[in-house]
């Protein structure tokens, strides 16, 4: 597995981050002050430049839309023919095993039950008769 990076390292990291995104704003302002000394010429090339990057921004958004939408028509298709199926093959299971459950309890074990009960009334009835002696070794 990966290691985790410690505190040390990440703090490095952001101090990274943080001085390569000042630096870059810096480069922007003394852009932006150079293009506005110097003549039409240059910043319409300029504006010309940022103009075409935009539109390529543009056609790279576009791509990635198209993308997500076909992901998102394959899990459409997805949840539809697979998740489907197999929740209700799932529903169907649990009824059942309901049903088996219930059968089962009313088969065999209240049988068995009623029968113990029965059977311990019976012996309480005849030591209480005096038939069968109480068992008092268990205290």
């Amino acid at each position: 597995m990966e290691k985790e990076k410690n505190p040390q390292s990440q703090k490095t990291t952001l101090i990274i981050i943080a001085v390569i995104t000042i630096l870059f704003l810096i480069g922007i302002t003394i852009g932006v002050v150079y293009l506005a000394n110097s003549d039409a010429q240059i910043t319409g090339q300029v504006r010309d430049i940022f103009i075409i990057i935009l539109v390529m921004e543009s056609f790279l958004i576009g791509a990635a839309l198209i993308i997500l939408i076909i992901q998102l028509a394959l899990l459409s298709n997805l949840l539809q023919n697979e998740i489907r199926p197999i929740l209700s093959s799932t529903k169907e299971t649990i009824r059942t095993m309901k049903g088996t459950s219930q059968f089962i309890s009313e088969r065999a074990v209240m049988p068995i039950v009623t029968i113990g009960g029965l059977l311990a009334g019976g012996r309480k009835l005849f030591e209480i008769i005096g038939f069968i002696r109480k068992d008092n070794t268990k205290e």
